[in-house]
């Protein structure tokens, strides 16, 4: 089966931002882009506003208008359609399964300057076993240039590392993504003091200080033999004490995107997303990508 890109569309301007991003990840990756549409088919009842075969007709048309755009200004990238039906929450991730890469679009929290993920969005979120991008439309500001944009014009990729328990398959994106872009990759591992320092029960030294270098040493051997892996990767190591979303937030703001990951853990409740994930998801300014791991 040929891997593609694939964008999730639904004729809205958050799903336009995302086949657009998606259509430049296709480029960067040398692959097919795939537009995705799904039709829910309308439930017994009384007769919703837009009968069915009016909804099926724009489910339809919607990606092939936006294949039509796309391919005006990327007359080199080969663009497939398709439409699935059933419920998008659990339709999208088995139609995706075979793609290198899932981009949804997500609607911007105004005067929050972060995303905010539907019910659709989480439910592919958590049960795709594939990395996830989210998008939302870019807006009039987004902030100062940041000073090290990468020579292909890319800002750098942000990293969210826990260096206590890396995994391969959310550093080996992070790297690639950079490698793309040309751009710096920014390793971002937060930590926190044990509450017992708090209470004074440490003396003598600076138990800060001491576990700081010891938390910057982990992340230093996480990232060692992926900084040899990819030598033309400029890497900026950031180990912080405090809450890892709030540093992720803060290094998300002059980033072209946020890498992050989501361990896949089966529930009677469906697969979870994280406190981390989740939060960086609804209020990070850059496109999220989310990396499902053992």
């Amino acid at each position: 089966m040929t891997r593609t890109v694939t964008a999730g569309i639904d004729g809205s301007p958050e799903s336009l931002a995302a086949a657009h991003w998606a259509a430049d990840e296709a480029g960067l990756r040398r692959l097919p882009l795939k537009l995705l549409s799904v039709w829910e088919p309308v439930p017994p009842g009384p007769a919703p506003v837009m009968g069915a075969e009016t909804q099926r007709h724009w489910s339809e048309r919607v990606p092939r208008d936006v294949a039509e755009e796309l391919g005006k200004s990327r007359p080199d990238l080969e663009i497939v359609v398709e439409q699935i039906s059933g419920r998008p929450g659990e339709v999208i991730p088995d139609a995706a399964r075979e793609a290198d890469l899932l981009v949804l679009g997500s609607r911007g929290l105004s005067g929050f300057g972060g995303f905010l993920v539907g019910s659709v969005g989480q439910a592919v979120v958590a049960r795709a076993e594939l990395p996830v991008v989210l998008v939302r439309p870019p807006e009039p500001a987004m902030g100062e240039p940041a000073d090290d944009v990468g020579a292909a014009g890319y800002r750098p990729v942000v990293l969210g590392l826990d260096a206590n328990a890396p995994d391969d398959m959310l550093i080996e994106f992070a790297f690639d993504e950079a490698l793309r872009r040309d751009t710096t990759l920014r390793a971002v591992h937060g930590w926190q003091l044990p509450a017992y320092y708090s209470y004074g029960l440490v003396y003598g030294g600076s138990p800060g200080s001491t576990l700081d270098e010891s938390e910057s040493a982990a992340l230093t051997q996480a990232l060692r033999p992926w900084r040899q892996k990819y030598p033309a990767v400029d890497v900026v190591e950031k180990s912080l004490c405090g809450r890892a979303v709030n540093h992720l937030l803060d290094a998300a703001r002059d980033a072209s995107l946020l890498v992050v990951g989501r361990r896949i853990r089966r529930t009677s409740l469906g697969g979870r997303i994280g406190s981390v994930t989740h939060a960086v998801l609804h209020h990070s300014p850059a496109p999220v990508a989310v990396i499902p791991h053992p």
